[in-house]
């Protein structure tokens, strides 16, 4: 076998593995919507007409400080960047611990979100790394986490925006493959806050 034949396999692989992934995403959402019976409101500039479907809210987050307003997903087949979106709501002492975490360190916030923390204690090299950047827009400051395969070229961005409305701390959150993908999701998704 030609090297290039090898690379062309290993590619061949990764992109099936990269859709086995979001395959598992929809089939979970799917899971998911047929197990609930209230759908969120969805996102206005997000819409089903564009891909974007509304996921089950109700009893959603047991943690009580913390209220999902809207969840959207758009599957592979339905948009060119596959993705998740998310708007939330934090109150009391989820929200000042929340504000807290992302004003000081969101990197400590990243690597527990990207598990480098397990992969240390267990003695493991982490198959990943992780970059946290701060953004802003005109809609506000934003937080970028971005984690990268070591092996290969997948990526999984996550774009948060957040800030405080009335007494609660509101965050725009979006997940997809591609860094400025997921800041434009989810400065569409803060749009409908």
């Amino acid at each position: 076998m030609s090297p290039a034949q090898r690379d062309s396999g290993t590619t061949e692989r990764g992109r099936l593995r990269s859709r086995l992934h979001l395959a598992a995403l929809a089939l979970g959402a799917l899971l998911l919507a047929g197990c609930a019976d209230h759908f969120g409101p969805g996102l206005v500039q997000l819409a089903a007409g564009r891909g974007w479907e509304p996921l089950p809210i109700r009893n959603w987050v047991v943690n009580d400080g913390i209220s999902p307003k809207a969840i959207v997903f758009c599957p592979p087949q339905d948009c060119v960047r596959p993705g998740v979106a998310a708007l939330l709501s934090f109150e009391g002492r989820e929200a000042a611990e929340m504000e807290k975490a992302l004003a000081l360190d969101p990197a400590r916030l990243a690597r527990e979100f990207a598990g480098s923390a397990k992969a240390k204690d267990a003695g493991k090299k982490p198959a990943s790394t992780t970059t946290v950047s701060r953004f802003k827009l005109d809609v506000g400051d934003g937080i970028l986490v971005e984690i990268r395969a070591k092996q290969g070229d997948r990526l999984a961005a996550t774009a948060i925006l957040y800030g405080r409305k009335d007494k609660a701390l509101v965050m725009a959150i979006a997940v997809t493959t591609q860094a400025q993908a997921a800041r434009d999701y989810a400065r569409a998704t803060w749009a409908s806050r």
